[in-house]
């Protein structure tokens, strides 16, 4: 039997265990009216316990929170490079990062944007990452860094003339649709 797939990815050759989830309350009652279905797949999927399913199945809020802010905010997907391995350093500065602003998060001072000024205080004293960056500046100046100041050098005097580039590895180009491999 084929199963819904495609030519690259055919599912009857991807096992997975289909879970259903009910959240009941301390009288038995159950908290919503339909389940919550869920699909593990991988070979360790047997390994994992409902709890650890239903808790992966949380954290990915957290997740999807990081990616957005990391796009936004700390310019997660601008960086463009035909390197793979710059790219990774890439993503591990952004992830270090965030790590600081999530780690400075009990000593941030709320620096409400105009706009934000009439909100109640209670929005306010919840700190969140974007919080977090606009007060980093504060921070760092704070804690000082072990950098010394920036010394004037002069102008640049650039290439050396006659210094040619090498040309970056021509890439196929790849068409929507095509049935090639790569």
């Amino acid at each position: 039997m084929l199963m819904r797939g495609g030519k690259h990815l055919p599912m009857h050759q991807r096992p997975f265990t289909l879970v259903k989830i009910r959240l009941y309350d301390h009288m038995g009652k159950a908290l919503f009216q339909k389940p919550l279905w869920l699909i593990v797949m991988g070979d360790r999927r047997m390994e994992l316990s409902l709890l650890d399913i239903y808790q992966a199945y949380l954290q990915r809020y957290d997740l999807a929170h990081f990616f957005r802010f990391g796009k936004q905010k700390l310019l997660l997907d601008k960086f463009q490079t035909p390197d793979k391995e710059h790219e990774e350093h890439w993503w591990r500065l952004v992830a270090l990062a965030y790590l600081q602003l999530w780690v400075a998060k009990d000593a941030v001072s709320h620096l409400p944007r105009p706009w934000e000024q009439s909100l109640p205080s209670i929005i306010n004293t919840h700190s969140t990452s974007a919080m977090g960056l606009r007060d980093m500046s504060r921070i760092i100046r704070q804690i000082g860094t072990p950098a010394s100041a920036p010394k004037r050098r002069g102008n640049s005097p650039g290439r050396l003339k006659g210094w040619n580039l090498t040309p970056r590895k021509r890439q196929p180009v790849r068409k929507k649709g095509s049935t090639q491999v790569f």
